[in-house]
């Protein structure tokens, strides 16, 4: 197992506090791998193993009719007669009513309890009755970059060579873990793409029109790094005949959303400094599932370098928007408590056009400014906005994550 130390950190940061840990993500984004290798630093901790109660709540491995009283008596067993236990506990929001059970357990303050979810209506309103104050969510992502690289280090491949290879293969770790050609690395994403459809929104929300979810998703994944609206998906269906009403189609974003296929970005006006409720865009997990489901083309470089650079800045706990300045547009404008910097993103910086770095000068203040490229002959300062190679950007330290920006509910 390749050790991912800020995930760790941030699980060891709260270790023994009378809070539920919670980390949430996509499918096989590494969780269940997480709570591996927190299980084995609890060893080397010298916690008994019998102190350290593993359980998983996924079709395959619980009765489908379970109870949440059923799963408190089953804990309350396992944890019976020990002072002090671990409860590491995989894909709990399949067991319907589970808040109720898991508040009575950190009630009692037997256990220190650590549950994740691949779906985030682990994050429901049921929480916020049942546990308000007292859980704190640990965002997990595919790899980055610089874990990538970990996972890669026995490689003979280039850095250069690398960064191609998870520019088109993205950051699940079963892919980083082998050596697969682009076909079998797309039949694999494909196969995660279509277990969360089916399981966790086609089965979940009883859709009876998948070929109409299907073609809604595709304009999305197509559409990654646009603004759209979704009326004007309604309105591009009915260009093709098919008949949507554009309340299915919020529904249809809400459940991608919750699935942790698509990450949404809203519009910020930097002169009103507000969020804008319209045109946002949408972001996908991984960039492989958009070459798994379209191909890979060259022309789509540029949307899946933003999509790459939103993923690192939502990584490092900023939240992200895109940037409206007056007429302008700035790819991302991230903010981090106090902390807020400018990012524009292309695969070169256009010799007949000002966009990129001027869109960053008419930014009447002092914070930090990037534009992020795939050019090394672009790298450089102008007027005080850094150049910077891809590369250089998805490694820096110069933004390094802080433990504070989890959230704590």
């Amino acid at each position: 197992m390749i050790y991912r130390s800020d995930y760790m950190d941030a699980l060891k940061a709260f270790k023994d506090k009378p809070l539920v840990k919670i980390p949430t993500g996509v499918r096989r984004c590494g969780k269940s791998t997480i709570f591996q290798m927190f299980k084995e630093e609890l060893i080397r901790e010298g916690v008994p193993q019998d102190h350290i109660i593993e359980k998983r709540y996924t079709d395959m491995d619980i009765p489908e009719s379970i109870t949440a009283k059923q799963m408190y008596e089953e804990l309350v067993e396992a944890t019976g007669g020990k002072e002090h236990c671990y409860l590491l506990l995989d894909e709990i929001q399949e067991v319907p009513g589970w808040e109720k059970a898991i508040n009575n357990l950190l009630e009692a303050g037997k256990a220190d309890i650590y549950i994740t979810g691949s779906n985030s209506k682990l994050m429901s309103s049921e929480i916020s009755t049942y546990l308000t104050g007292r859980y704190i969510q640990i965002p997990v992502f595919t790899l980055s970059y610089k874990e990538y690289l970990e996972f890669k280090k026995e490689s003979d491949k280039s850095k250069t060579e690398l960064l191609e290879e998870y520019i088109r293969f993205g950051g699940f770790p079963i892919i980083a873990l082998g050596e697969y050609e682009s076909q079998q690395a797309y039949q694999i994403v494909n196969g995660i793409y279509y277990t969360v459809v089916c399981r966790d929104i086609v089965k979940r929300h009883r859709i009876n029109k998948q070929d109409l979810f299907d073609r809604v998703v595709k304009y999305i994944i197509e559409n990654v790094g646009k603004t759209f609206s979704a009326n004007s998906i309604s309105n591009f269906l009915k260009s093709e005949h098919r008949k949507i009403s554009v309340e299915s189609i919020y529904n249809y974003l809400r459940w991608l959303e919750q699935a942790f296929i698509i990450y949404p970005c809203a519009r910020y006006d930097l002169q009103g400094k507000n969020i804008l409720k319209t045109q946002e865009k949408y972001y996908l997990s991984d960039v492989s599932l958009k070459y798994s489901l379209l191909g890979y083309n060259w022309k789509m470089l540029d949307g899946v370098m933003e999509n790459i650079v939103f993923l690192e800045l939502k990584r490092r706990g900023y939240e992200v928007f895109v940037g409206k300045n007056d007429t302008k547009e700035i790819d991302f404008v991230a903010i981090r408590r106090e902390e807020k910097i400018y990012v524009q993103v292309c695969e070169q910086i256009p010799q007949n056009s000002d966009r990129e770095v001027g869109n960053l000068k008419a930014i009447r203040d002092h914070y930090p400014k990037y534009v992020v490229t795939l050019n090394e002959m672009d790298k450089g300062i102008e007027n005080g906005i850094k150049i910077v190679h891809l590369s250089e950007f998805l490694l820096s330290d110069s933004f390094k994550k802080r433990q504070t920006t989890f959230s704590s509910r």
